[in-house]
């Protein structure tokens, strides 16, 4: 099972990152509540891990903790974020869960401009990748779940996936699931 993992470790990060092979792709988001601290995947660890002694990390959480909802109208999977580096921007704000709303229930593309790294709203691609794609963050199971019924509709696939949401805000995700790392 693949992990998401926080570290304070920036210094040393940025460090090994130059040392990482030329085309290889290392992510790592700020902690929006710790600027201090950076939230990185498996794949990014595993590199950084290569590198020299393991990758100082403070916890983890098992990834498919964190729900992503793609909905029926997914496009442009060859631009698509790596499911792990849109996880990982989710824990860097706080949040349970994230939905595509790149397209909307009519289909049409939807716009939006985030007015600051908190906003719940954000654009994320694939490094490298062609078509952009709008993300919508999820802090808490109400807030999922009033945002999907209000977009798809109350009896649609999206809100069913709202209600499903095992927990309701990230204190709750942390205490249940995380695995404390280092004293």
């Amino acid at each position: 099972m693949s992990r998401l993992y926080l570290t304070t470790e920036k210094a040393e990060l940025a460090r090994r990152r130059a040392l990482i092979p030329k085309g290889q792709v290392v992510e790592a988001w700020a902690d929006h509540h710790d600027g201090g601290a950076l939230w990185i995947g498996e794949e990014t660890k595993t590199l950084l891990d290569e590198t020299g002694e393991l990758l100082k990390v403070g916890l983890s959480l098992p990834a498919d903790r964190v729900s992503v909802y793609y909905g029926p109208q997914l496009c442009d999977l060859e631009s698509m974020p790596r499911e792990e580096s849109l996880k990982t921007r989710v824990l860097s704000a706080h949040g349970i869960a994230v939905a595509w709303i790149t397209l909307d229930r009519f289909g049409q593309r939807a716009s939006y401009e985030p007015t600051s790294p908190v906003d719940p709203v954000f654009h994320l691609r694939r490094v490298g990748g062609g078509a952009g794609h709008l993300w919508r963050l999820f802090r808490t199971r109400q807030e999922a779940v009033v945002y999907m019924g209000e977009s798809y509709g109350r009896d649609s696939e999206g809100a069913a996936w709202a209600e499903a949401l095992t927990v309701s805000d990230f204190e709750e995700l942390v205490k249940r699931f995380a695995q404390r790392e280092i004293p």
